[in-house]
């Protein structure tokens, strides 16, 4: 019924794990609190295609860093029954009939909660929140409310300066094959949503401690 809800327009209330979640952001996280001591929640997101007005989450991964360590042992992965398979998307991450899904209600109450409050990180990750809002909007909900860091754009900042002209950057150089390699990340299950969560959590922390060389000690300094 939600879906109908959905697809005719029609406003959708907000279910109950969407109101928690947004009742979470009452504080928001004090400038000065030093890196080490922030949260973070790396995520991605395998997909029908590239377009989110019309594709699909095929499979979601994420994993938090704390202190500088990551918390394998609380990471998080999913499988959704994707309604369209695209072959090229296919060919990518080649998840065609996943063994087992997680129900839509189920995957966003989950997802919620274990994202809660915690900065988000990905590598680029716009396209991943935008693809994660549409799977969620059938309950509700409209955008995340979390800070966002794309650590495609942190590693231009570190290694090209603050007022680097991003647009004038060469894709391919920032690409997470390209990073990863320069970085000495072995490319372990690529094109999986857990692997490259693993991966881009693995290039967060290399960026955090050169943040932390370069004079960035704290949120403030981070995140802006």
């Amino acid at each position: 019924m939600k879906w109908l809800d959905f697809l005719l327009g029609k406003k959708t209330p907000k279910s109950t794990f969407v109101e928690e979640y947004e009742s979470g952001f009452d504080k928001k996280i004090p400038a000065l609190r030093a890196i080490s001591q922030l949260s973070f929640v790396v995520l991605d997101t395998e997909t029908t295609g590239f377009n989110p007005k019309i594709d699909n989450v095929v499979s979601f991964g994420a994993i938090k860093l704390k202190g500088y360590t990551l918390q394998v042992a609380n990471s998080m992965e999913r499988y959704l029954d994707a309604p369209v398979q695209n072959r090229e998307s296919v060919k990518v991450h080649e998840i065609l009939y996943p063994i087992e899904t997680s129900p839509l209600k189920d995957f966003g109450k989950d997802l919620l909660e274990y994202i809660g409050s915690d900065i988000i990180v990905g590598h680029h990750i716009g396209f991943d929140l935008a693809m994660l809002e549409k799977t969620l909007k059938p309950f509700g909900f409209k955008k995340f409310l979390n800070p966002v860091i794309d650590t495609k754009y942190l590693a231009m900042r570190l290694e090209k300066g603050p007022h680097f002209d991003t647009k004038s950057a060469k894709q391919e150089e920032y690409s997470l094959d390209a990073v990863c390699e320069r970085f000495g990340i072995e490319l372990a299950d690529r094109h999986t949503a857990a692997g490259d969560a693993f991966l881009t959590a693995q290039f967060l922390m290399k960026l955090l401690k050169i943040a932390e060389i370069k004079g960035i000690k704290d949120f403030g300094g981070l995140i802006r």
